[in-house]
């Protein structure tokens, strides 16, 4: 064997040694991977659907929400925004959801002398009548959403035997200081009111 051949065998072999085959792709097992996300997912979806629905059996002693009154009055004070949801008055946490109140969706809202009527797209509208408001408050979070200090506009009203804070975030939040005044103007003026008749009598 010549010198030229011995080198050309010689690089044919250093070639072939460098050679990788290519990886073969673990189609079967990528599939199994994604099968079982899927399927996780699903499992997930499903925990929380059932954990929804036990929670709305928990609150089935909630009463039907009330509705506008045909007169609510003039307007005190009008908004659009976003409903976040309510949850027990106190414990941000503790959502409630029979009745369509732990939907989240657009909202307006309008206060009246009658109360606060809340209408929401796609979602059940409801009132609460001006003696059941207990109060608002700037806030920043309530079950499943939190905002920056203050962003959130929460209502604590009265409904059966419950006292419920429900969260609005206007899409004018500079506005949530005069409805913390307004709502509670109503609910000072109707306690001084109780507070003299009862001393009347």
């Amino acid at each position: 064997m010549t010198p030229a051949t011995q080198l050309a065998a010689g690089l044919a072999t250093a070639l072939a040694s460098e050679k990788k085959s290519a990886e073969v792709t673990d189609w079967a097992g990528r599939i199994g991977w994604l099968v079982g996300l899927a399927l996780f997912v699903v499992l997930v979806y499903w925990l929380m659907r059932e954990g929804w629905k036990w929670r709305g059996t928990l609150q089935s002693d909630l009463p039907e929400l009330p509705s506008a009154p045909d007169e609510p009055g003039t307007a005190r004070l009008t908004t659009t925004g976003r409903y976040h949801g309510s949850t027990t008055a106190g414990q941000w946490l503790d959502r409630i959801v029979a009745h369509g109140l732990g939907t989240r969706s657009r909202a307006e809202l309008t206060l009246t002398d009658a109360g606060l009527d809340v209408r929401r797209p796609g979602a059940a509208d409801f009132f609460v009548p001006a003696a059941q408001l207990r109060g608002a408050r700037l806030d920043k979070g309530i079950a499943g959403k939190v905002l920056t200090e203050g962003g959130l506009l929460v209502v604590t009203w009265a409904h059966g035997e419950r006292l419920i804070d429900s969260g609005f975030r206007s899409d004018r939040a500079a506005e949530h200081t005069e409805w913390v005044e307004a709502i509670n103007s109503m609910t000072e003026t109707k306690t001084e009111t109780s507070t003299t008749e009862g001393a009347e009598r």
